[in-house]
């Protein structure tokens, strides 16, 4: 088994592709299903396929239950500065493993749900592993 892709209720379709678009996610296609709801499938232009999917359905959207979602990105300050020219606000870097750790920055889309931004050190392999645990 394995995880496809996270899945977002949004409040406004439109307002939310004009966010993840900004932060770097191409859409791949759209999805009207039969009670109306609309879905966009996304995905970063080096990832082969859709992780991620925001559904807006109609009469109203309860969103959250999500706590964040995790984006590798390879030079953390670069990626800040092109989301701030965009019109995104990320927090400042952090360094919650201490200095030799990773770097994080957090953004918030329109809807509230959080994102972490992470760029790893040198050497560390893409993703958690059980190695990151030992």
């Amino acid at each position: 088994m394995k995880t496809l892709f996270v899945a977002y209720r949004v409040t406004d379709l439109d307002r939310s592709l004009d966010f993840y678009t900004a932060l770097g996610y191409t859409e791949l296609g759209r999805v009207t299903l039969d009670d109306g709801a609309r879905l966009a499938l996304l995905k970063f232009p080096e990832e082969p396929v859709v992780t991620l999917e925001l559904v807006h359905r109609p009469g109203g959207v309860e969103t959250g239950g999500v706590d964040h979602v995790a984006i590798q990105v390879d030079a953390l300050d670069a990626t800040l500065k092109r989301l701030t020219e965009a019109g995104l606000e990320p927090d400042p870097v952090q360094y919650p493993g201490g200095p030799e750790g990773p770097k994080t920055s957090w953004l918030t889309d329109p809807d509230g749900y959080r994102i972490e931004l992470v760029e790893w050190p040198p050497g560390q392999p893409d993703g958690l592993t059980e190695a990151a645990f030992s």
